[in-house]
């Protein structure tokens, strides 16, 4: 079992910069692929950013391409998540999950686990 725990939510003004984390235990995630994801209110939930084992792989939704930059720490069972210039439209809870299949999946049936999610507020 993992246990997936983000943190670095809150309210932020548009333009403004938050650094989320996403802090796994219960189990060493270093060869799991690592995923972000949001949902708005009314919202399916969507991926936004993913990171694979090693970290020399990421892949980002197009909406959020140049903004947001993931990264992960081995030797710390955590991942980051940077989000830079953000604007009203990224209002969301964000989720941290991870993924057990090869290469960085887009799906969120293809995560296995998953955090409580953090709330990012972008007021205009």
């Amino acid at each position: 079992q993992v246990q997936l725990v983000e943190s670095g939510g809150g309210l932020v003004q548009a333009g403004g910069v938050l650094r989320l984390a996403c802090a796994a235990s219960g189990r060493s995630v270093t060869i799991y692929t690592m995923g972000w994801f949001r949902q708005a209110p009314g919202k399916e939930r969507e991926f936004v950013a993913g990171i694979n084992w090693t970290g020399n792989t990421t892949y980002y939704a197009d909406s959020v391409k140049g903004r947001f930059t993931i990264s992960r720490d081995n030797a710390k069972n955590t991942n980051y998540l940077q989000i830079h210039s953000l604007k009203p439209e990224d209002t969301a809870v964000y989720y941290c999950a991870v993924s057990g299949g090869l290469g960085i999946r887009t799906y969120p049936r293809d995560y296995e686990y998953w955090g409580q999610g953090t709330q990012v507020t972008v007021s205009s």
